[in-house]
């Protein structure tokens, strides 16, 4: 159980680092963090404090769709989010003096994020411990749709996260066009994370356990949710 929790927080420290070098980039950052991103070019609020707070909504959303299927178990949800938020902060503190000059150095800031991400997202699932809040929140909604119209693909997990990053980048863009007139946050970066982090995340996972599939890692993650 510890080891779980030790993989669990090298893989959110991975990922946190991550996710501060797509931001460092100024080519958009990933999908998960561009609405928190966005609201912090707009609020005193920091990247991490944002993190948190749409986390602990997508909680209480959690609550609300499971309602008694909601167990006790998953609000531990809740530190794990504080933390990730914490490390968030930290990660882009300690790349604070990361620049570019050229819009090539941007890219490859965008590539270490994404790689980084993906390796981060993998150790999370290998940990089989606590999902984030997201994947929570995406794993009830999936669970009640296939309870009420039955197993079809689009209310499978896979594809209702791509539903779920597209809405969160659509809402960051809405909100950056409307109170910036610009793209902060949400450029060609968020997009080639969207598309590149998916792929490190099954290669690592196929690097970390030959014999499974990705497909095996995936249902461990729902199981260990549902728990």
């Amino acid at each position: 159980m510890t080891l779980r929790y030790v993989v669990l927080g090298l893989g959110l420290s991975l990922m946190s680092i991550g996710i501060a070098f797509s931001i460092r980039s100024d080519l958009g950052t990933t999908p998960i963090s561009s609405l928190p991103y966005v609201v912090s070019e707009l609020t005193p609020l920091s990247v991490g404090t944002l993190m948190i707070l749409m986390n602990l909504v997508f909680v209480a959303l959690q609550i609300l769709v499971l309602r008694r299927r909601f167990k006790p178990v998953q609000l531990l949800q809740i530190p794990v989010v504080v933390v990730f938020g914490l490390l968030n902060d930290a990660a882009l503190w300690l790349l604070r003096d990361v620049t570019y000059s050229t819009y090539w150095q941007q890219w490859l800031l965008v590539a270490i994020g994404i790689v980084v991400v993906g390796v981060g997202v993998a150790f999370q699932v290998k940990a089989q411990a606590v999902p984030l809040a997201g994947e929570g929140l995406i794993l009830a909604l999936s669970d009640t749709l296939i309870r009420r119209f039955g197993v079809k693909r689009p209310l499978l997990f896979g594809a209702m996260k791509v539903q779920f990053d597209t809405t969160l980048v659509l809402v960051s863009v809405a909100i950056a066009l409307i109170f910036t007139h610009g793209l902060a946050g949400v450029r060609e970066g968020t997009v080639a994370a969207a598309i590149g982090v998916g792929f490190v995340v099954q290669l690592t996972i196929r690097l970390l356990e030959p014999v499974s599939s990705v497909e095996k890692a995936n249902a461990r993650l729902v199981a260990t949710s549902e728990a």
